[in-house]
């Protein structure tokens, strides 16, 4: 078995200088680290896991909370939650170059029960990202509580590290486009109460205003997020009305289906008869023919940003001050908006 005396004598350094760099300390430099770690490999040394949480009070394992209705890692690998397949994928890379593993966070491991902040202290997480969670379960708000650094997504508790897409400009720039194509009749199909939902219907009321729209309770209809059945509903609604809208905004472009089967159900063409938009810039949104204008999330930014946040709290726990970053979206003008 390769020791790291051994490591040490080959790149000719101190033992201290092989611990620091397998160990990702930042009192070492990064070439001299990556020349040592290169030597190791090639000599056949791996770490031990056990060992080295002793000796450096880390477990190098991250929790990952990724749970929708409360089934944990149902966001993962489907059309349904691209988004965040994407980020965790992005995220869960960055960290690992940092020399930590992923782990996901259940209530349940085998056929003992615990809270989600049991669960990180059983498998002595250093942090954990908390993603696409209802953010009001008293047990995601024991986790975000607690001790151990955390960092959300779209969603900001106190002294918690938080990734957020720019909802208010991501929305100002979507209603000036509509505006600009001449639409003056805006309808908005929102997700429920959470912090995402209140930014972006903030903003959607405050750039009405400003440009002078009027914007009538009727055309406000609460859906869910990603989920087609209820924004089919709205969608019928506004499509009932008298004084139907124009263009009608959808929470997110996978729910947007049921809005486009409602549409084309009622013999109504997309743009000819009534435009539409959508939110996140999912694969699916360019596929769909009208192509769909949407706001597109920059997936891989939040994912890494948000790695990177996590690594500096855990690093520095008791002197770290959490931050709140706010990521840019980008406006996809697709074919689903008619110029009036």
């Amino acid at each position: 078995m390769v020791t790291l005396k051994e490591i040490a004598k080959r790149c000719n350094v101190s033992i201290a200088s092989v611990s620091k760099a397998m160990n990702h300390a930042p009192d070492i430099s990064e070439e001299t680290a990556k020349r040592i770690r290169k030597t190791a490999r090639s000599m056949g040394y791996f770490p031990n896991a056990a060992a080295r949480a002793l000796k450096t009070k880390q477990s190098f394992n991250i929790g990952i909370l990724v749970t929708e209705n409360g089934r944990v890692g149902e966001m993962i690998g489907g059309s349904v939650h691209e988004h965040f397949a994407q980020l965790i994928g992005f995220f869960q890379h960055e960290v690992e170059l940092n020399g930590y593993d992923v782990t996901y966070v259940t209530r349940n491991i085998g056929s003992t029960s615990m809270s989600y902040l049991e669960h990180c202290k059983y498998r002595n997480f250093d942090g954990a990202i908390l993603a696409g969670v209802q953010f009001d379960d008293p047990q995601v708000t024991e986790l975000a509580n607690s001790d151990i650094p955390i960092v959300t997504i779209d969603h900001v508790f106190d002294y918690c590290n938080a990734v957020s897409l720019d909802n208010v400009n991501c929305m100002r720039d979507l209603v000036h486009h509509i505006y600009n194509k001449g639409h003056r009749k805006i309808a908005f199909i929102h997700g429920q109460n959470v912090a995402v939902t209140r930014y972006r219907l903030a903003s959607f009321y405050r750039t009405c205003e400003e440009l002078n729209i009027p914007v009538p309770n009727m055309y406000l209809k609460e859906a869910i997020y990603h989920d087609p059945e209820s924004t089919a509903r709205a969608t019928k609604e506004l499509l009932e009305l008298k004084n139907r809208p124009t263009c009608i905004l959808f929470p997110d472009d996978f729910a947007y289906i049921g809005g486009r089967d409602v549409i084309e159900d009622s013999g109504l063409k997309i743009p000819e008869d009534i435009s539409v938009a959508g939110f996140d810039g999912i694969y699916l949104s360019q596929v769909f023919r009208p192509r769909l204008t949407t706001i597109k999330q920059d997936s891989e930014r939040i994912g890494r940003e948000a790695a990177r946040l996590l690594v500096e709290a855990m690093k520095a726990p008791k002197a770290y001050i959490p931050k709140h970053l706010l990521i840019p979206g980008t406006l996809q003008d697709g074919e689903s908006v008619r110029q009036l």
